[in-house]
């Protein structure tokens, strides 16, 4: 008698028609307003006001007109500027890729006592305000300041450390993902067949990194090359970039051809920078779903065991916490000289400056406290708008069609997205200027109204949230769906009960870098906040250029303000997520 066979009972059929088809009906419904949502408010808010912009400079009496190419590329400056604009986001980038690997292994692929106190901290110049850098290494380098005898201030030198003070977390965390999740039996098998360290590193270990460096330093050239308000405060007109010659030519010149050709020039370089670090995530994430899901991290010992072999890697362990350690130094040294300076008051010490935070001396039209409530007021809204935005075009594209024409579309709307971060935010927020006046004939000024600013602000952070939530989806084993599927659940509840339970672990790293972008954004802000009621960042440029040694200060106190802010913001969010839970930064 053969063994009686055990079947699954099959799920209760619904009684009717009718309920499935509404549930379906209703994931449709949510689908297409999870595609239009974004698309309006990018429409809206990022194309029309670029569009107007760029309009501007090349439509004359109603009539196309590209003369302005021609014109802007005969003059010397726009060579120059393009030519500095290539050379610091090189020569930036390849520095930190050279400084960030290293600190990636040492970071996420040895285990120590004090590494997530270390990874925090090096992650805080990357939160930072481009423009409390600025100042923060302006500080450093002038006449009277730590580093003042090399005679920096207002080099090209000093932007590139800026620029690499800035984005070394980008490599260290971008890197540094991928390696504490490589399978470590290739390099076991290499060393076994006689392989020393470093050809096991150069053979097997680097060649399986190499989508991740190339994705990250992809993003580093990306941010450096639109890189403004440390540019604009360390490099002044003397130094830029075609961000910062983008805003000179607006705001100083009033030439809106050349900022229009400029603004061209911009995102054809960033869109390639762009396309490349599509290609190098692809081909990341490809190499993350083979590897193994085993943790290989070690622990990291600086003094080799008696009677060790010579040749266990240790040298090279070494050499990478020595390089890191140093850097980690580096890295601290403006933020620790921007507190000091900012207690120095006259020939002595006390909280001067900081207690002038509350007034409105030197002709300011508001204290710094209340710059700073509007500030967080605005970076709040700014960062639900975000959140909103972000997280449906990261649900869209984290989708999988079978369709090649699916895709294409999936791919296109990822790329599309990405876009605010190659156009200069002082072309969207000049645009706002151009465009929102009685928009769409209704009878009200936007441009007085201060609802543009977070607007712009949302347009800036909308790109970190989508790169922050998005990995994790896509990290989302299929089989979990599939067993939820079966199991009964109607794809509205496979998408709330797995893809929405899994995307809010890394919700509070998105709010943090959303919140942290916003709060520090500069560039468009700086067009569009009200004389009466500025944001924190855009006064304390306002107290750089004014003279006198306590205009001065007050701009170092805010500054530190600020990155306190920002820095205890994102602290805050990243230990709310849970571990394994981080997207690309």
């Amino acid at each position: 008698m053969s063994a009686p066979t055990l079947t699954r009972p099959a799920p209760a059929a619904a009684p009717s028609g009718a309920p499935v088809r509404g549930r379906r009906g209703g994931l449709a419904w949510f689908w297409v307003v999870a595609v239009a949502l974004p698309l309006v408010f990018l429409g809206l808010f990022f194309a029309w006001p670029v569009v107007a912009m760029i309009s501007r400079g090349f439509v004359v009496d109603g009539s196309l007109d590209l003369s302005g190419f021609a014109d802007v590329f005969s003059r010397p400056r726009t060579w120059r500027i393009v030519g500095l604009t290539i050379l610091q986001a090189t020569v930036a980038t390849t520095i930190a890729v050279l400084l960030g690997v290293p600190g990636a292994y040492v970071l996420y692929r040895r285990r120590w006592r004090g590494r997530a106190f270390v990874r925090a901290l090096v992650t805080v110049p990357f939160v930072l305000p481009t423009v409390v850098v600025g100042v923060a290494f302006r500080s450093l380098l002038v006449s009277g300041g730590p580093l003042g005898f090399l005679h920096l201030d207002g080099t090209l030198v000093a932007i590139i450390a800026a620029l690499v003070f800035f984005d070394y977390a980008v490599v260290v965390r971008g890197v540094g993902g991928m390696w504490e999740r490589l399978d470590p039996r290739a390099e076991q098998a290499a060393r076994a067949l006689g392989a020393s360290p470093w050809r096991a590193f150069r053979t097997v270990t680097l060649p399986a990194l190499t989508p991740a460096i190339a994705s990250s330093a992809s993003l580093v050239f990306l941010f450096c090359a639109t890189a403004f308000g440390t540019v604009l405060v360390l490099g002044g007109l003397q130094f830029g970039t075609i961000e910062t010659e983008i805003w000179v030519q607006t705001t100083q010149f009033l030439d809106l051809r050349a900022a229009a050709v400029l603004s061209v020039v911009q995102l054809v370089i960033v869109g390639a920078a762009l396309s490349l670090a599509g290609r190098a995530r692809s081909r990341r994430e490809r190499a993350l779903a083979l590897s193994s899901s085993a943790s290989s991290v070690r622990p990291l010992t600086l003094r080799r065991a008696p009677g060790t072999p010579p040749r266990d890697g240790h040298g090279l362990a070494l050499a990478a916490a020595g390089v890191t350690a140093l850097v980690v130094v580096l890295l601290c040294l403006p933020l620790v000289n921007l507190v000091v300076r900012s207690l120095h008051v006259g020939d002595g010490w006390g909280l001067d400056h900081y207690a002038a935070l509350g007034s409105t001396s030197g002709g300011m039209t508001v204290s710094v406290w209340t710059a700073t409530l509007t500030s967080l007021r605005t970076a709040l809204v700014a960062t639900v708008l975000a959140l909103v935005v972000g997280g449906l075009v990261a649900l869209v594209v984290s989708r999988r069609p079978r369709a090649v024409a699916g895709r294409r579309a999936v791919a296109g709307l990822d790329a599309l997205f990405m876009l605010p971060l190659g156009v200069s935010a002082v072309t969207v927020g000049f645009g706002f200027l151009l465009s929102m006046h009685e928009p769409f004939g209704l009878p009200i000024d936007l441009r007085t109204s201060g609802v543009l600013v977070p607007i712009a602000q949302a347009v800036v952070a909308v790109p970190l949230v989508v790169r922050t939530v998005l990995p994790v989806l896509r990290a989302i084993d299929p089989r979990l769906k599939q067993a939820a599927a079966t199991l009964g659940a109607s794809p509205g509840r496979v998408l709330r009960s797995v893809d929405l339970a899994l995307a809010t672990r890394s919700i509070g790293l998105a709010v943090g870098f959303a919140f942290a972008a916003s709060l520090g954004e500069f560039g468009a802000t700086s067009f569009l906040a009200r004389p009466d009621d500025p944001t924190l960042p855009v006064l304390i440029f306002r107290l750089i250029g004014r003279p006198g040694p306590d205009s001065y200060g007050m701009a170092l106190a805010a500054s530190v303000v600020l990155a306190v802010l920002t820095a205890g913001i994102v602290a805050a969010c990243e230990r709310l997520r849970a571990p394994g839970s981080g997207g690309d930064w």
